[in-house]
């Protein structure tokens, strides 16, 4: 009986020490600050342990088309990322993070530091990626280090809007594609701005 006890108290311990240990990004990194257009803003987990994504990004099924599962790697040369190559794409000040969602779902929450540039206007929107109107086209010589994101494995904005960079001359291998995009960033607890409601 005394064993049960102090196998009970021990656990009562361990599992309140547990609760006040704060949910963090990595062993190393409980937060990462990133500087948006409205000043600063702290990049961390929802630190309450039973919390559930609900609502549209609990979805599993999408009818395909529209929303099929996208390869891994949009376009030859492009490297695929996670959410700590982002963060760090994020406190980059020489990079820049693309949300290529139409405007209503960036107006509906996106990535901290994040500008949304919709997949559909991206060729227009070069010169804001260090791209250079020429007579050709685009002179993208001097490109910037970009990661582009959508809504998730099954949006195909982002995909799309990488393969149309690159056919416009955006080299490759300046590009990133968070591929888990607005949904697996939810599912990790990780801070959206500007969500509505």
């Amino acid at each position: 009986m005394k064993h049960l006890a102090f196998g009970l108290a021990v656990a009562a311990i361990a599992g309140a020490a547990a609760a006040e240990t704060p949910v963090g990004i990595t062993k190393t990194m409980p937060t990462a600050m990133v500087e948006t257009p409205s000043g600063p803003v702290e990049i961390q987990r929802i630190q309450d342990t039973e919390n559930e994504v609900t609502g549209e990004w609990a979805r599993t099924s999408r009818p395909c088309p529209d929303f099929c599962i996208q390869p891994m790697t949009p376009a030859l040369g492009v490297t695929t990322i996670g959410e700590i190559e982002l963060i760090a794409l994020l406190q980059d000040p020489e990079a820049i993070v693309v949300d290529s969602r139409t405007t209503d779902w960036f107006q509906g929450g996106t990535i901290p530091g994040a500008i949304n540039i919709p997949y559909t206007f991206v060729i227009d929107e070069l010169g804001r990626l260090g791209c250079e109107p020429d007579f050709d086209g685009w002179d993208c010589s001097d490109a910037k280090q970009v990661a582009l994101f959508c809504n998730g494995i099954w949006c195909g904005q982002s995909p799309t809007a990488i393969r149309n960079m690159i056919e416009a001359g955006y080299p490759a291998d300046r590009i990133s594609y968070y591929r888990g995009g607005m949904q697996v960033w939810r599912v990790l607890g990780l801070t959206v701005t500007g969500e509505e409601g």
